[in-house]
């Protein structure tokens, strides 16, 4: 088991920055960096999550960037952001695939594994020779949502249906190889594995669906076990290749098969602290909450609801580290472009300035010591436990 008696990052609050970068049903592809600015204003962005106390981010490294020719590398988009977070004291966690690949890989192959590793160990060699920081990495980005949804039902590149298994093994097995190739690099990287918490509710008047909910709410721990070999372990899981979790959680990830949201105040709503100490019971492993937020005026109380649950969880001997605002900016819609009013700064205006939304800022000036000092004493405890071993 892995032990983290220190905080994974000197702050508490993280900032995420949308990366997304894959084709639309439409053939249109996004490029997330570009449409906010972050590739543009990335010191300026590292700047701003200074000033809020945040010292750390997600941030997104494109494929389809680097590598324009089949296993020819080009990370001179990347080089600018990772000088600014050097520059402006940020750590980033580095998502390899945030939902893009080039138009040449084909996902489902069974080249793709190692198509993916090579680009990952092109990043790690490029890394080392950019920075002796420790890196912190995203292989792939909720494995578990991109099968469901890009192999499912159709919602998302590549537009498959009923083959999401097949789809959730082959990015298992790219992260694997790729962990196992950035590790030949960057011995002491380390690695997070984000994935979507959920809870599906079961309808009291059709008791047959019962099972199936029970057993949908267990695949979003699929990923998380097929990395450890716990399931499938013909793909070559390992407990080495889970370090530290990130669980997604938003307003929405809670809902019934039919698809309808259950929202807080229901009573059948369940708490985010206990859906957090279910992760660490089975896995055990250092967690953060990688990405959460709302939209418009839900966005402080979102947060204060978020930053109480993490506090109760934290007391429940949850090994939480931190809560990444996602998207810290606001960003273009992926399907409509309509301005979504999700992140802590706006668009920026000529001069590289965004406005800030202030309930939001000051929901996180608020919540900061009290989760600061719940993380310390949650370490402290462990700590204490370690020495007592």
């Amino acid at each position: 088991m892995i032990q983290d008696d220190e905080p994974l990052f000197d702050g508490i609050f993280l900032g995420g920055f949308e990366c997304s970068y894959h084709r639309l049903e439409d053939g249109r592809r996004l490029d997330m960096l570009a449409s906010t600015r972050h590739d543009e204003l990335a010191s300026e962005d590292y700047a701003r999550l200074r000033s809020m106390g945040m010292t750390a981010c997600r941030d997104g490294v494109s494929w389809v960037r680097v590598e324009r020719s089949a296993c020819e590398y080009d990370f001179s988009s990347v080089s600018r952001m990772l000088r600014a977070a050097n520059e402006q004291r940020v750590q980033v966690i580095w998502d390899l695939l945030h939902f893009g690949w080039p138009d040449s890989v084909d996902v489902f192959s069974t080249s793709f594994p190692g198509r993916f590793a090579r680009y990952a160990r092109a990043f790690a060699r490029w890394y080392a020779n950019e920075t002796d920081q420790t890196p912190l990495i995203t292989p792939i980005n909720e494995m578990s949502f991109l099968a469901w949804a890009g192999g499912d039902v159709r919602c998302m590149n590549p537009f498959e249906a009923a083959r999401g298994v097949e789809l959730k093994a082959q990015l298992v097995r790219g992260t694997i190889e790729a962990i196992d190739e950035i590790r030949s690099v960057l011995p002491h990287a380390r690695f997070v594995q984000p994935e979507p918490i959920i809870n599906i509710i079961p309808a009291a008047e059709h008791p047959k669906t019962w099972r199936r909910v029970e057993s949908d709410n267990l695949l979003q721990y699929q990923a998380w076990d097929m990395l450890t070999g716990r399931v499938w372990p013909s793909l070559g899981g390992h407990p080495r290749y889970l370090d530290i979790i990130g669980v997604n959680f938003y307003p929405d990830n809670q809902f019934m098969l039919d698809g309808t949201t259950i929202r807080r105040g229901d009573e059948r709503y369940k708490p985010l602290s206990k859906m957090l100490l279910e992760v660490h019971a089975r896995h055990g492993r250092p967690m953060f909450i990688s990405e959460t937020g709302s939209e418009c005026e839900a966005r402080a109380p979102w947060i204060e609801y978020v930053s109480d649950q993490c506090v109760e969880a934290l007391r429940g001997g949850c090994p939480l580290h931190g809560i990444t605002l996602y998207p810290i900016v606001n960003h273009p819609g992926w399907v409509d472009d309509r301005h979504c009013l999700n992140g802590l700064w706006d668009y920026a205006n000529e001069r590289g300035e965004r406005e800030a939304y202030q309930p939001l800022a000051d929901e996180i000036v608020r919540q900061t010591p009290r989760l600061t000092a719940a993380r310390a004493e949650m370490l402290e405890r462990r700590r204490g436990l370690s020495g007592a071993l």
